[in-house]
């Protein structure tokens, strides 16, 4: 994930304090129309006059949803939990490393494409027919000369086909790594401050963006963790904490609820409502795949997130269209049909389309993260949980070696204290943390 978001401009707070506010039922009145005015003027200090006056605007009593926040709340609206699988052995080490081999490899898929104003599901499929890649069932060709009208990100020479030596330095990948440290350290009772501690410790402020980078700042300031992520966090439902979950699930794999409450934990650092339930649904999702097909991850995963959420309305629309027989191509243009007006890199649309990804790939490693990050949108970002619920499926045994020979085992990293990581060491490691409770 990544984008030029000024979390420190009074006018882009504001900008996307308004649309947080417009979806989540809150009625704005003359604030809406003076709000635009002062997002798109030049006088920072009005921006945060009437930022302060939203932030005192009350929802709707009328509004259709049940968010609730705080875990126990969470908890107490969801239903009881199934019984927990076990899984271990060599089975367990084979799906382990297919969690971090698919990772890198979704990961890596959706880099150079990794920009959804401009990588719009419709424009990479014109760009991916014109290379002959359509649908995508390898890394993303290099089209030379690049025809009128289309920009791969700058990671496009380290990303691409035939250009990949190892995965490259992505947050996606940070995140997973520096979850694996903080269980290392703290054990499985770690706490939302010590979330925060990590963060300041190892990980740069450049390289977190939206919701991250609001608590980085506010940590650094003086906030208290428990506050970091609410104040002025318009990003707070955005994907920055369902990118941030697998770990969670890495290490409670056949039990979804308990891998949900442990990324309760790390999401409540820098986000609330559905960018928590991101991360709890995300987290799920892996440790359900360790034990059942990508479908019944799904289903599994839908009991770990507040039922009259936004977010399991819409993975509840993505079951649906799969029941009824969409194609995947139907499928994609109903989610953007309901989902596209929120940011590219929001948690609700992401997670519909990490859905359809897992449904229509039905198990099969390169279809699934082909189709995930031909949806457009955080590509990078759903490749990767997509990619680790395949490779959790599959195991490492079944993903084909076209994904994962040219990383040669070294992850790219900036964690402190990680880069260059083998690939094979890290999932060990992550064995390790289940096997020695």
């Amino acid at each position: 994930m990544h984008h030029d978001h000024q979390p420190h401009d009074p006018r882009e707070l504001l900008r996307w304090e308004l649309a947080q506010r417009r979806e989540s039922g809150f009625a704005l009145g003359d604030l809406a129309e003076a709000g635009q005015r002062a997002a798109d003027g030049d006088d920072p200090a009005a921006a945060r006059g009437i930022l302060d006056e939203l932030y005192a605007t009350s929802r709707d009593e009328s509004w259709a949803y049940e968010e609730p926040e705080g875990l126990e709340a969470i908890l107490a609206s969801l239903p009881d939990a199934a019984p927990v699988t076990t899984v271990g052995g060599a089975e367990l080490s084979d799906r382990m490393l297919g969690a971090w081999l698919g990772r890198c490899a979704g990961c890596n898929l959706g880099k150079p494409v990794e920009s959804g104003d401009h990588w719009t599901a419709g424009h990479l499929r014109t760009y991916l027919q014109l290379a002959d890649a359509y649908p995508l069932r390898d890394y993303v060709p290099v089209l030379d000369p690049m025809p009128e009208g289309f920009e791969l990100r700058e990671f496009w020479p380290y990303t691409t086909r035939g250009r990949i030596t190892e995965s490259a330095r992505d947050d996606d990948i940070d995140y997973t790594i520096l979850g694996l440290h903080l269980i290392e350290e703290y054990g499985l009772g770690f706490t939302t401050a010590d979330v925060a501690r990590e963060w300041l410790d190892r990980l740069p402020y450049t390289q977190t963006f939206t919701a991250e980078r609001v608590a980085y700042r506010n940590l650094a300031i003086g906030h208290d963790p428990s506050q970091a992520g609410q104040v002025d966090n318009p990003y707070r439902e955005w994907i920055g904490a369902q990118i941030r979950a697998d770990i969670f699930g890495y290490v409670h794999p056949g039990d979804p609820r308990a891998a949900a409450e442990l990324a309760y934990r790390d999401a409540a650092l820098s986000h609330s409502a559905n960018g928590v339930y991101g991360e709890m649904w995300s987290a799920a999702l892996v440790a359900a795949a360790f034990t059942g097909t990508a479908r019944q991850a799904v289903e599994a995963s839908l009991t770990c997130i507040p039922p009259g959420s936004r977010l399991a309305e819409a993975i509840r629309f993505v079951l649906d269209r799969y029941a009824a027989g969409d194609t995947w191509e139907e499928a994609r243009a109903a989610i953007g049909d309901r989902y596209g007006h929120y940011s590219w890199v929001h948690t609700v649309n992401n997670a519909a389309l990490v859905t359809a990804g897992l449904l229509w790939g039905d198990g099969d490693f390169t279809a699934t993260i082909g189709l995930t990050v031909q949806g457009g949108w955080d590509t990078d970002s759903n490749g990767a949980t997509a990619g680790s619920v395949a490779g959790i499926v599959c195991g490492a045994q079944g993903i084909p070696p076209h994904w994962v020979e040219p990383f040669h085992d070294t992850a790219r990293s900036a964690i402190r204290g990680f880069d260059r990581s083998r690939i094979s060491d890290l999932a060990e490691r992550t064995v390790r943390l289940v096997t020695n409770r």
